[in-house]
């Protein structure tokens, strides 16, 4: 039979969504799959083939990225969603989550919710100068068409802590998502996490991603950078390394043209401060 190919949209229960140029397939996976230690996740490109009434998916073709928690590959841009408020914003949890983006080669935004509830453009102070997109929403209005015309073409995903709004916010984008809701918990000061299932979504000539557990914690937990490849994770370090020492790590040492553009305020202090809480903490480790 002749091989198709496609794209997994979702997984359930060992069945994968395959959609091609033609309809969605349900297939499941070869067997050989696990003897290589290998299983396709929701964004893979794959070839699958017909037996019978069955599809089966025959070869997950290359990734250009992949991550293990959630399991989810292929993504051209995250956004990362905070809130200015209930809950705050961590920048040392965000600036590692735009660093394991940047590793990725993954192209990143910020989008800033509840901006109704409180007035605050720090995050555009900090990121303007890392050449970082950041973009304004409250509950009744903001720059909508920007993110929609940023997801055109592209496998997207959202990602932040609980109760910043994702599935609000993508709910608003796209109202035929209908995506489940929940409030603040009051003792946790956080939402609850109310996706269950890792999906892409068509939309706008791509498709995006609400996951369950695309949250900060999971992240973190199993995407590793060594401390050597952190600063170059940092973006706009990259204008001011000309530094005195050719494996500079822009922490203690002298002539360090990083540190000498933080003193011109041409680098945030506060992201220059947390790549130095970040390199501390893989000194002694070989991954972080």
């Amino acid at each position: 039979m002749v091989e198709r190919k496609g794209l997994i949209v979702s997984s359930v229960s060992g069945f994968y969504n395959v959609k091609s140029e033609e309809d969605i397939f349900s297939c499941r996976a070869r067997g050989i799959f696990r003897k290589k230690y290998q299983k396709p996740v929701v964004g893979d490109f794959v070839t699958i083939k017909q037996s019978g009434n069955l599809y089966t998916i025959t070869n997950i073709l290359p990734r250009k990225n992949f991550f293990l928690r959630p399991p989810l590959a292929n993504i051209d841009l995250i956004f990362l969603v905070v809130s200015v408020c209930e809950p705050s914003v961590n920048y040392l949890i965000l600036d590692k989550l735009i660093a394991i983006a940047e590793y990725k080669k993954i192209d990143v935004a910020i989008i800033v919710t509840k901006t109704d509830l409180l007035q605050s453009y720090e995050v555009a102070d900090i990121y303007n100068l890392a050449g970082i997109r950041n973009i304004f929403i409250s509950n009744v209005d903001g720059d909508l068409d920007k993110i929609y015309n940023l997801i055109r073409g592209k496998i997207s995903a959202f990602c932040g802590n609980s109760g910043v709004g994702k599935s609000t916010l993508l709910n608003r984008l796209f109202p035929g998502l209908n995506l489940q809701t929940n409030s603040i918990s009051n003792k946790l000061g956080r939402g609850k996490h109310t996706t269950r299932v890792v999906e892409l979504f068509p939309i706008n000539g791509g498709f995006v991603a609400d996951t369950p557990g695309f949250s900060t914690v999971d992240i973190l937990k199993y995407d590793k950078i060594s401390k050597e490849e952190l600063a170059s994770c940092f973006r706009e370090f990259l204008r001011y390394s000309d530094c005195k020492f050719r494996t500079c790590s822009h922490t203690f040492e002298s002539r360090c043209g990083v540190k000498e553009a933080v003193e011109r305020g041409l680098i945030s202090r506060k992201r220059y401060e947390n790549y130095c809480a970040i390199y501390n903490e893989l000194k002694g480790k070989k991954y972080w």
